[in-house]
């Protein structure tokens, strides 16, 4: 399966726990379509791993940590008046929101191998 928004960084610690670490930002526009992503990711990983999901160091194959964030900026006009020593600032409008979202999979070197086979990650 191919990703378009979800670019998956993989680690692995000493004891051969792997972790695959993705974040997308994107405008309102790409945010159902990084949803998507994220439900085709999970829904493979449950599938794939029945009843396997867990803290690896507990006796599990995988387990997953999925944040978001909306962000909006206000750009300001700062202005110094040197006839009175201040510094003035007028907020503009808003701007359009930011979704960041991301994702992290740890897992065993058995899930790691499917979970890299199954998005060609390699």
């Amino acid at each position: 399966m191919t990703l378009d928004y979800l670019d998956f960084d993989y680690s692995e610690d000493t004891e051969e726990v792997g972790v695959f670490d993705a974040m997308a930002t994107t405008g309102p526009q790409q945010a159902a379509a990084v949803h998507a992503e994220i439900a085709q990711v999970l829904e493979w990983a449950h599938a794939a791993f029945p009843g396997r999901r867990g803290p690896v160091g507990d006796g599990g194959d995988w387990d997953y940590d999925l944040q978001g964030m909306q962000e909006i900026t206000v750009p300001e006009t700062i202005a110094f008046d040197q006839n009175t020593g201040r510094v003035t600032v007028q907020s503009g409008p808003p701007t359009t929101p930011r979704h960041t979202v991301t994702l992290s999979i740890s897992g065993t070197p058995e899930f790691c191998v499917a979970f890299t086979a199954q998005f060609d990650l390699a």
